[in-house]
């Protein structure tokens, strides 16, 4: 399976530019997902490697082929959209049996490719029914099939989970993971949801207003977001921001909070040298939190009040109030349960966990 590249491309509707000068490289046999909010500019970029749409400005690669010109049926894509796009009036069979309408393959090829594909996705009983006749799940496996059957080079997804149900989503991202594993063959998917990108993703571009904020793989954009844009979308509950100020004295670097309270960040890997006096945001994430006293030293200590706190069976979200804003933390269920709303409690913070950012131009420093 080839490698897919995007070289310098612009896509402009009239006076609106949605891509400008976008570059990326996807390695064969990756499974890369481009993930952002609506509008970000993820479709449109999956619709220009379909052929779909039409590029601006820029190529685009498959392999050694530009095919930046070529029709969809000349690219060697398969696609799995998000409204399934099956025919009503066709059994499974012959909505498998269609995505091989153009190969002009030999019967016997093109039924042994359909017990293939359909032993695969677990479709077999289902060979008969037509797509009125089957579930959610059922219609999106179906899906699925009609482009594994092509045994094309690249495969394209856009928001395919959408549509199901969160048990339904579940299951079907281990089958597409598993799938991949399998076939072992170059992936394109399209999501908003990042619990999809971060269990399916070799590689994720993390995308906003038409730009690729972050290309890496699921723990570099988790662990080391480079943005606050990045820092705060990926991650449930979101990444706790703060304002604070850098102080540099005798080479210890301090980051002082408004409250006055300090967070040592000596240790911290800066880019490039720490400036007294810089404004920066902190981002801790809530699960590098804990509730008690200290046990060691490199954390972080403050005491802070009750807001409320959410159990959601096996984990628990404790909000508390730090700097007159909320501050959310990641705790033990039975802990959460043992604490009311309006008491105070110790809490530390590991520094080592720390992610900084220049408040002025929201980049990781």
């Amino acid at each position: 399976m080839p490698a897919v590249s995007f070289e310098h491309i612009v896509k402009r509707y009239g006076a609106v530019t949605v891509l400008d000068d976008l570059n990326l490289a996807i390695e064969d046999g990756d499974f890369l997902v481009l993930l952002g909010p609506s509008g970000c500019g993820k479709t449109t970029l999956l619709n220009l490697l379909a052929g779909l749409l039409e590029v601006s400005d820029g190529r685009i690669t498959i392999g050694d082929r530009d095919v930046t010109e070529l029709d969809p049926k000349d690219r060697g894509l398969a696609m799995v959209f998000q409204s399934y796009a099956l025919y009503p009036t066709k059994t499974v069979r012959g909505n498998l049996k269609f995505g091989l309408a153009a190969s002009k393959l030999p019967s016997e090829e093109v039924e042994r490719r359909i017990a293939w594909v359909a032993k695969m996705l677990q479709i077999e009983p289902l060979l008969d029914r037509k797509p009125a006749q089957l579930s959610g799940g059922q219609r999106q496996r179906v899906a699925i099939g009609r482009a594994i059957i092509k045994k094309v080079d690249v495969f394209l997804f856009d928001e395919p989970l959408s549509n199901l149900d969160a048990k339904l989503r579940t299951e079907m991202r281990l089958e597409i993971k598993k799938l991949h594993d399998e076939l072992k063959s170059t992936v394109v998917y399209v999501t908003h949801d990042q619990i999809e990108a971060m269990t399916m993703a070799t590689k994720i571009a993390v995308m906003d207003g038409g730009v690729i904020q972050q290309f890496g793989t699921p723990d570099e954009v988790y662990e080391h977001p480079a943005n606050l844009f990045v820092a705060g979308f990926i991650g449930a509950p979101a990444m706790n921001m703060r304002s604070a100020t850098l102080a540099v004295k005798a080479g210890k670097v301090e980051a002082v909070f408004k409250s006055g309270a300090r967070l040592d960040v000596s240790d911290y890997p800066f880019q490039a040298p720490a400036r007294d006096g810089l404004a920066v945001v902190i981002g801790m994430r809530p699960e590098h939190f804990t509730i008690g006293e200290a046990a060691s030293g490199g954390t972080a200590q403050f005491t802070l009040p009750v807001l409320s706190a959410e159990r959601t069976g096996s984990d628990a979200t404790l909000y508390l109030t730090f700097e007159d804003e909320m501050l959310a933390l990641r705790v033990a269920p039975d802990l959460a349960a043992g604490l009311r709303v309006g008491s105070t409690v110790p809490v530390q913070f590991q520094a080592g966990k720390a992610n900084l950012f220049d408040a002025q131009t929201g980049r990781r420093i």
